[in-house]
């Protein structure tokens, strides 16, 4: 039996016949440290640094000398002498193929056979590192631990690719319970859960990790688990079992290269696994020609670090050399290499000597590809300023591999296989900021995750903060955020006296033309996350076609992102530098011209979108004037929904801008432009942000029919979200507001709000009482549509007053009004308040019959308020119908879209009916936890179905 060197569990090294040193753990901790770094020479001040850290004794030096010594001949006992080497610049520990579980571990790892992952993971005995303590331990066991957990899911993804999805649930369950906040182990999960047929159980297991993201880290999920979790609601087929693939062969490793010029490798390397897996792969040694693979970004955001690192675990299998050149198309004060000079470099590299190498750039091309030809060569080009630079550089016949980074997409460069990059995930950036902060980091993880926010993730502005905190010890992290949070000198303390985030953004922006500087400078301006070209060609005064093209550009040269098709956004440091350079660039009256331009498009087509959305009530709506600059063309009311859907946030913030800009008329006009929108699509909270501001704007401007338009609105939303004293409140002021101005029209619609307050609180006969008079003055001013809304009302008082045969014409009377002048939401609303009166009624089927098409017109409407309504009316029903399976169902659904849409009472009102329908089941203790958290919910609103809950509750042994 050979010498085994293990890492993955107690640090030990067991030699022939079996024999282990009796070391103490100092002697283990040196001897892990070497093996972390097998064949590469470490000094002795890295190694009384790893050992001691920033404050190592006095005879650090002889200790570490002693400990080599003391290693050094267990391991000739060992039977391994020739392991631990001297050299003049340190120690440096050789291991041959085998001997170390981790290098056998890394090497199974990337196995594209399930098995062999497996077996790697089997190499672990426990905690990694087991056993001692240095200074390094807890980060190094920390990125181990990182590795192991790649490796967990890449035999997750392998074992789903054979269709083992349904043997390996309960193994991913494990890892998930004991990681509960890895996204995509959770999502490996879900989707064996549901393919294993267990799509309910894959709902819940996401759920449960939304929430535990946002409580413990305050974040959302990404797109792409927001993807698959929608996916499997709508059981996407592309989801099913995927044929049985065959492992691919594994690349033949070669045995190391005796010249390589690869820069260092930095020893923080954190995350990025999918971009590595994809380079790793990017070369096969059996394909025979060369692999090009060009990998692009924006400035810091990591380019350079991902490639070295590649190519150092790639290093192996190219025996013939690994190149390095850097093109310095983004160095300050130097300029991009020329092609000769760089094939001079690479040739040079290559061994040969100065006289051998011709003058002309062409005659150096052909004899670079010559020289690769035949060869296996690792070739990094770094910081290319384009195609024209590299073209030149290019092997011809080889099986070699050239990595490629540039600030621009090299999307014409023929062959090549591209890699853009996006910003590390907030897990990823977490690790690396710690991994370079220490016990300070892990002490604030709520204040890392500011840093990391106002940093924009970039990872060049991270590192600087990071590594100026690790340098300022009396720093709090807390400390670092809040001077982060000053935008006026954030881009100056991201930047140390050698690179900064602002200069790097400088040489960028430096190499765009004019035109592109311009529309840049001017995108800084814009309020919102991201836009599309028409909102640029309003900013700037272009055609659309020159506008559009123009952000192409800015996208190739990574001065924008994109995240969908047709939507540009600025990285968030890199619209501080353009709204920086706007304000220096722009004269003042420039810059007010391109907003109001810009504002102008968007209040017009939004006007344009709710008109198509929401005709009936056009009337009550300002006329909004179409503007001079390239106007949106809607094809129908999918298109315009659409366009609302995706720009609603940036006419929130253009809302809010023009407000805090004393610019009232826009505001007003914007918040009564999109009332119908934003409550019947249940974007409450938008709703709250956009009338807050119309009154506010309103007040200080003295408008009273601008305020008591702004308070009859919050009013209404107050009223969804069950804050009915604050809905009765703005509905009082709006009335005598309305009653002030003599406008009959607002006073029926303040009525109308008023009722709906008493009617949810239980005082019927008053809530029949203010909707008779909202009724009367509908009907006097000829106002068919708030005539049917009114109609649809006094049915809700009579309901509540148990005189259902009058709800239900009332109802009936709404519901022909609302078809009559084509309201399809009115006409939603009508067949759910049907529904519900029939089910009172005892007319089940009926009941049912209507709620569906109620439940079917909310959901093609995305009327989300209505159809978590229509769903706990659905539950009731099938609950009197006996089917108690049936009502548990739509109570649920019920709850799901409240708990979505944040609506309170439909929340308790599924609690309720959930609670009485696990009762009926006999599930008691299921029926207890849902009575209970009606109870709260209810009595939070002050409604009286606290007290029939209550009661409920009694009969159950569990009065609180």
């Amino acid at each position: 039996m050979g010498v085994r060197f293990t890492l993955l569990g107690p640090v030990e090294v067991r030699g022939q016949d079996g024999y282990v040193p009796r070391w103490e753990p100092r002697h283990r901790a040196l001897l892990a440290y070497l093996l972390l770094h097998a064949g590469t020479v470490v000094s002795t001040d890295r190694l009384i640094g790893a050992i001691w850290g920033v404050t190592p004794p006095d005879t650090a030096r002889s200790q570490i000398h002693t400990l080599v010594a003391t290693v050094r001949r267990a391991l000739r006992q060992a039977g391994a002498e020739q392991a631990l080497q001297s050299r003049t610049a340190g120690y440096v520990i050789y291991v041959q193929a085998g001997q170390l579980d981790l290098e056998e571990f890394t090497e199974r790892a990337a196995s594209d056979e399930a098995q062999q992952v497996r077996g790697a993971l089997a190499l672990w005995a426990g905690e990694p590192l087991a056993g001692i303590r240095a200074d390094y331990v807890p980060e190094a066991r920390q990125r181990l631990e990182e590795r192991r957990m790649r490796a967990v899911e890449r035999l997750a993804d392998l074992e789903l690719d054979l269709g083992r999805h349904t043997e390996i649930v309960d193994e991913l369950a494990t890892q998930v319970a004991a990681h509960p906040l890895r996204e995509r182990l959770v999502g490996q999960l879900m989707l064996a859960l549901h393919r294993a047929g267990r799509q309910a159980e894959a709902l819940t297991t996401a759920r449960t990790f939304r929430t535990a993201l946002v409580e413990q880290q305050g974040l959302d999920p990404s797109r792409t688990f927001a993807a698959l979790e929608q996916s499997i609601l709508r059981d996407d087929p592309h989801l099913t079992q995927p044929a049985q693939q065959q492992p691919k062969q594994a690349a033949q490793r070669h045995q190391p290269q005796r010249v390589s010029h690869l820069p260092y490798d930095i020893a923080d390397f954190t995350g990025r696994a999918d971009e590595v897996d994809t380079l790793i792969r990017s070369w096969s040694a059996d394909s025979g020609v060369v692999g090009i693979s060009a990998i692009d970004g924006m400035a810091g955001i990591g380019k350079t670090t991902l490639v070295i690192h590649a190519a150092h675990l790639l290093a192996d299998r190219f025996p013939d050399g690994r190149l390095f050149v850097d093109l310095h198309a983004h160095t300050p004060g130097q300029s991009p290499v020329e092609p000769a000079a760089a094939l001079e470099t690479l040739l040079r590299q290559l061994g040969l000597p100065a006289e051998q190498i011709p003058a002309e750039v062409t005659d150096r091309a052909a004899l670079w590809r010559t020289e690769l030809t035949g060869r296996q060569a690792l070739i990094v080009l770094d910081n290319v300023a384009g195609t024209d630079q590299v073209r030149p550089l290019l092997p011809g016949a080889t099986a070699s591999l050239m990595l490629i980074t540039s600030r621009r997409r090299l999307t014409d460069l023929d062959g090549a296989q591209a890699l853009s990059m996006d910003l590390p995930a907030a897990q990823e950036a977490t690790e690396l900021f710690t991994t370079i902060v220490g016990d300070r980091a892990l002490a604030e993880p709520v204040a890392v995750l500011d840093v990391l926010q106002l940093c924009g993730f970039l990872p060049l502005a991270f590192r600087i903060a990071a590594a100026r905190l690790r340098h300022r010890p009396r720093w709090t992290v807390r400390y670092l955020a809040d001077r982060l949070r000053d935008e006026r000198r954030r881009l100056t303390e991201l930047a140390t006296p050698e690179r900064g985030v602002a200069a790097a953004f400088a040489l960028s922006y430096q190499q765009l033309d004019l035109g592109q500087q311009r529309l840049f400078r001017l995108l800084g301006l814009h309020p919102g996350a991201d836009l599309d070209a028409h909102s640029a060609a309003a900013l700037a005064d272009l055609p659309l076609d020159e506008a559009e093209a123009i952000l192409e550009d800015l996208l190739d040269a990574h001065m924008l992102l994109q995240h969908q098709p047709g939507r540009y956004t600025l990285h968030d440091l890199l619209r501080q530098y353009a709204h920086a350079a706007a304000e220096a660039d722009e004269p003042t009256e420039s810059r007010r011209e391109a907003l109001t331009r810009l504002f102008d498009h968007y209040l017009y087509t939004a006007s344009k979108a709710i008109d198509l959305v929401f005709p009936n009530r056009k009337h009550h709506r300002p006329r909004i004037p179409q503007p001079g600059t390239p106007v949106v063309r809607f094809g129908g009311t999918t298109q315009a929904t659409e366009w609302l859907d995706t720009e609603r946030a940036n006419l929130i913030d253009i809302g809010a801008c023009t407000a805090d800009d004393d610019q009232p008329g826009y505001v007003s006009r914007l918040a009564v432009t999109l009332y119908q929108y934003l409550y019947d699509h249940a974007h409450y909270d938008d709703a709250f942000l956009l009338h807050g501001k119309a009154l506010d704007a309103g007040r200080r401007g003295g408008d009273k029919a601008c305020q008591a338009r702004a308070l009859i609105d919050l009013g209404i939303v107050y009223f969804r979200r069950g804050r009915y004293e604050q809905a009765h409140e703005h509905s009082r002021q709006a009335l005598d507001l309305y009653l002030e101005l003599g406008d009959r029209l607002g006073e029926g619609r303040a009525l109308n709000n008023l009722g709906n307050v008493c009617w949810r609180q239980g005082s019927h006969d008053q809530a029949l009482d203010r909707y008779r008079q909202a009724l009367e003055l509908c009907r006097d001013l000829g106002e068919r549509a708030n005539e049917a809304v009114a109609l649809s009302n006094l049915g809700l008082a009579y309901e509540g007053l148990h005189r259902y045969e009058q709800a239900r014409d009332h109802y009936q009377q709404a519901l022909d009004l609302h078809r009559e002048l084509g309201d399809r939401g009115g006409e939603a609303v009508a067949l759910g308040n049907l529904g519900s009166v029939h089910e009172r009624l005892g007319r089940y089927e009926q009941s049912r019959e209507q709620l569906l098409r109620a439940l079917d017109l909310c959901r093609e409407l995305g009327y989300r308020t209505n159809e978590a309504e229509s769903l706990n009316s659905l539950g009731e029903t099938a609950r009197s119908m006996g089917d108690l399976v049936q009502a548990v169902d739509d109570h649920d659904a019920a709850l799901a879209v409240a708990l979505e849409v944040g609506v309170h009472h439909e929340q308790a009102r599924a609690h309720d009916g959930l609670a009485r329908a696990h009762h009926d089941l006999g599930e008691h203790g299921e029926s207890r936890a849902h009575a209970q958290q009606a109870l709260d919910l209810y009595t939070d609103l002050g409604v009286p179905e606290a007290d029939e809950i209550h009661a409920f509750l009694d009969t159950l042994g569990q009065r609180p």
